[in-house]
C-alpha cells in the first residue's frame, strides 16, 4: 500500500479574474515570492509518506513554471490531461497515473490524496494527521472544519429566506483521501460532483471528517490571496524564532 497526491490544476480561476483583473490562472498568481500552486506542492512533496505527487494540467498549458518547481525533487510529476471540470481532471489524472505506475491492478488499493491547487497554506502536519486519522477506513476521509457562523439561505431577491441550523455542518477542505479504484469508480458514477467526497457519498459510503483549521483556506477572491500571504509569512517568522 502506498500514498500518492493528485493536484488538479487545469482551471482558469474565473472568479479571481473577474474581481482582480489579472489574466494569469489563479494557480500561477504570485504568492510570497512563488507561484501560488508551488506552496501546496511543496507541502505534499515534503510529506515522507507520499511517494509521488501528480499535478494535472490542461493539455495546452504553456504557463507551467517548470523552473520554479525544479527544486521540489523527483516526487513531482506533471500530467497534461486536465478536463473541463474538476471531476474530469481528477478522473483523467487517476487514469494517467495508473498508466504511469503500471496499471490499475498495481495501485487500485493505494491511497490518493486529492488537493486543491489553490490551498497554498497546507502543512505537512495536516497531511500526516489526515493519513493517521483515516487509517484503513474503507470510506476514506477529508480535512474539514465545523461551521462556526450562522448560515442564511437567501431568496431570489437577495433577502433572508431561512436560517439554516449549523449543528453538524462542516466546511470541506482538501486533501481528500480515498483508494484509487474506489475514487475512480465514484467519479465515473457521479461526474457532476464538485469534490471527491461527494462522489464517494453517491456510492453510499460515509467519508471520515478529520478536523483541520481555517488556515487551510482556499484562495478564491483577491482578499484570500492577502490572507494566505499573511499566514505563510507568519509561519516563516515563527520558524525563525
Amino acid at each position: 500500500m502506498a500514498y500518492y497526491a493528485l493536484v488538479p490544476a487545469a482551471g482558469s480561476g474565473s472568479r479571481m479574474h473577474a474581481l482582480s483583473g489579472r489574466a494569469l490562472p489563479k494557480q500561477y498568481l504570485p504568492l510570497a515570492g512563488q507561484p501560488l500552486i508551488r506552496h501546496a506542492l511543496e507541502a505534499l512533496c515534503a510529506t515522507p509518506a507520499i511517494v509521488e505527487v501528480f499535478v494535472v494540467l490542461a493539455p495546452d498549458d504553456a504557463l507551467w513554471p517548470a523552473a520554479a518547481m525544479a527544486d521540489l525533487g523527483p516526487k513531482l510529476r506533471v500530467l497534461r490531461c486536465g478536463g473541463d471540470t474538476r471531476a474530469q481532471s481528477v478522473a483523467n489524472g487517476l487514469r494517467a497515473m495508473a498508466h504511469e505506475l503500471g496499471g490499475e491492478a498495481e495501485i487500485g488499493d493505494d491511497w490518493i490524496l486529492v488537493h486543491d491547487a489553490a490551498r497554498p497554506c497546507l502543512t505537512v502536519a495536516m497531511v500526516e494527521n489526515l493519513i493517521a486519522e483515516v487509517g484503513e477506513d474503507d470510506a476514506g476521509g477529508l480535512l474539514a472544519v465545523p461551521v462556526a457562523d450562522t448560515l442564511k439561505r437567501a431568496d431570489e431577491s437577495g433577502r433572508v429566506h431561512q436560517t439554516v441550523p449549523r449543528e453538524g455542518l462542516w466546511q470541506a477542505q482538501t486533501p481528500q483521501m480515498f483508494r484509487h479504484r474506489l475514487l475512480l469508480d465514484a467519479l465515473d458514477f457521479a461526474p457532476q460532483v464538485t469534490d471527491e467526497a461527494s462522489a464517494i457519498e453517491t456510492l453510499g459510503l460515509l467519508p471520515h471528517l478529520v478536523p483541520a483549521d481555517a488556515s487551510n483556506l482556499k484562495v478564491t477572491y483577491p482578499l484570500d490571496l492577502q490572507l494566505a500571504e499573511w499566514i505563510l509569512q507568519s509561519r516563516k517568522a515563527e520558524r525563525k524564532q
